[in-house]
């Protein structure tokens, strides 16, 4: 071993610099993806659709069964009728007669603005022992006779 050897500097390890490496990482994802997007050109074709047949409408056959303040009833048999006025005593036949007549009956049970829920509870009674298993109860208010 020579003198010199002492005293002469270590020899320098390599680094690996990581932080230009992210930069062209960066750099390539950046041209990847504005080269993807510029591949992307929308094309649309010129489509002739068939014009459509009009077709009778389907009548609407729901029973609205509106209930009151008083206790009192409107029926209403469709959107394009106009709403009867019943009792409570009138409404177990009145629904009896509807379900023999319609093969898919359906009630649609709602309240005006002041109505108590328990003329609505006598109403799903009345559905329910005429047997009727379609019912609903509308949650939108409604004014009276609607």
């Amino acid at each position: 071993m020579h003198l010199d050897d002492a005293y002469a500097p270590a020899p320098k390890r390599a680094r690996l610099e990581i932080i230009p490496l992210i930069d062209v990482i960066f750099f390539l994802l950046a041209t990847f993806v504005l080269f993807t997007l510029s591949l992307n050109k929308i094309k649309s074709i010129d489509v002739t659709l068939p014009s459509g047949e009009s077709r009778p409408l389907v009548e609407d056959r729901t029973v609205y069964l509106q209930t009151t303040e008083g206790g009192a009833f409107f029926w209403k048999q469709g959107d394009a009728s106009a709403p009867e006025l019943l009792t409570a005593a009138e409404l177990p036949a009145r629904l009896a007669h509807y379900k023999r007549t319609e093969p898919h009956p359906r009630v649609l049970v709602r309240g005006d603005s002041k109505a108590k829920f328990g003329t609505t509870v006598v109403a799903l009674d009345a559905v329910r022992l005429a047997g009727l298993a379609q019912v609903s109860v509308e949650t939108l208010v409604t004014p009276t006779g609607k």
